[in-house]
């Protein structure tokens, strides 16, 4: 498994494009520490995001990791890319006929993308640790360390999206191609969650179940936005009369649901190759 891993990494380091990518999405995931200097003072309005309580414990494992979601865009055009070159390069003939199974080939990429999901979420963590003890108003051990289980969604998230990349770099072959596929599913998870929520089921919850087994929608339930937990959103809201009643809480039903989507990405990738006339 060592030596699958280390030459799909190779392959990455080697390609100037990805080796970009993926630096580029490290390093702005480091810049969610600029987010504590964002002061505004405007004669009465003073507005200071640290000191909203942003990167307090435990509220920082929420915070950082929905926002380090949204940049898994870069990562996910380094595995569309890395898949759907093989095709291009025709290193995936070359790597048959050298002796490496369809099975290890789709292996391989399958730990890839579980090593950059681990190491995002790894950086997160060391990430969050060091801007909660700069900035957190409570540091006490059993405090810092609760809520973790944010961290394992996040981790289960970015591996269930990769997977997806990886599927869609298989079933089509091109990477542009490929991540067009992606927008249009996204659009239209989007749509049809509409129709079943306004339009079909409009006066039950019948239709929010149903989305909830979408692959990007039961993803996107992984981790629910933390905006509206903060004191100063809650404030606004109760003097305006809006009553918040959401669960924050990582949904492990969803977990599951992610968990059965990503071997069926897998699996099906698998299939496809196998099938596939090379």
């Amino acid at each position: 498994m060592n030596r699958l891993l280390s030459i799909e990494l190779q392959k990455i380091w080697k390609n100037k494009a990805s080796k970009i990518l993926t630096l580029t999405y490290f390093i702005l995931l480091s810049f969610i520490a600029l987010i504590a200097s964002v002061k505004f003072d405007i004669g009465f309005f003073k507005f200071h995001l640290a000191e909203m309580g942003i990167f307090n414990f435990p509220f920082i494992w929420h915070f950082n990791t929905y926002i380090a979601a949204w940049l898994k865009f870069f990562l996910a055009i380094v595995i569309v890319s890395m898949t759907a070159n093989e095709y291009s390069y025709g290193t995936l003939k070359q790597n048959l006929i050298d002796g490496l199974s369809k099975k290890e080939f789709i292996l391989s990429k399958f730990l890839t993308v579980v090593f950059l999901a681990f190491g995002s979420t790894v950086y997160v963590f060391i990430m969050s640790l060091i801007l909660g003890f700069c900035f957190s108003s409570y540091t006490e051990f059993d405090i810092v360390f609760s809520d973790l289980d944010y961290l394992l969604a996040f981790f289960i998230k970015l591996t269930g999206f990769f997977s997806f990349c990886l599927f869609l770099g298989i079933l089509v072959k091109r990477s542009a191609f490929a991540l067009g596929f992606l927008l249009v599913w996204s659009i239209l998870e989007g749509i049809v969650k509409g129709l079943l929520i306004f339009k079909i089921f409009p006066e039950s919850t019948i239709g929010y179940t149903i989305t909830k087994f979408f692959p990007l929608e039961a993803m996107s339930n992984l981790i629910v936005e933390p905006f509206s937990r903060l004191s100063v959103v809650k404030t606004i809201g109760n003097q305006i009369g809006i009553q918040n009643a959401k669960d924050y809480s990582v949904s492990y039903f969803s977990v599951l649901i992610v968990l059965i989507w990503i071997f069926l990405f897998v699996f099906f990738s698998y299939k496809i190759l196998k099938n596939r006339d090379l």
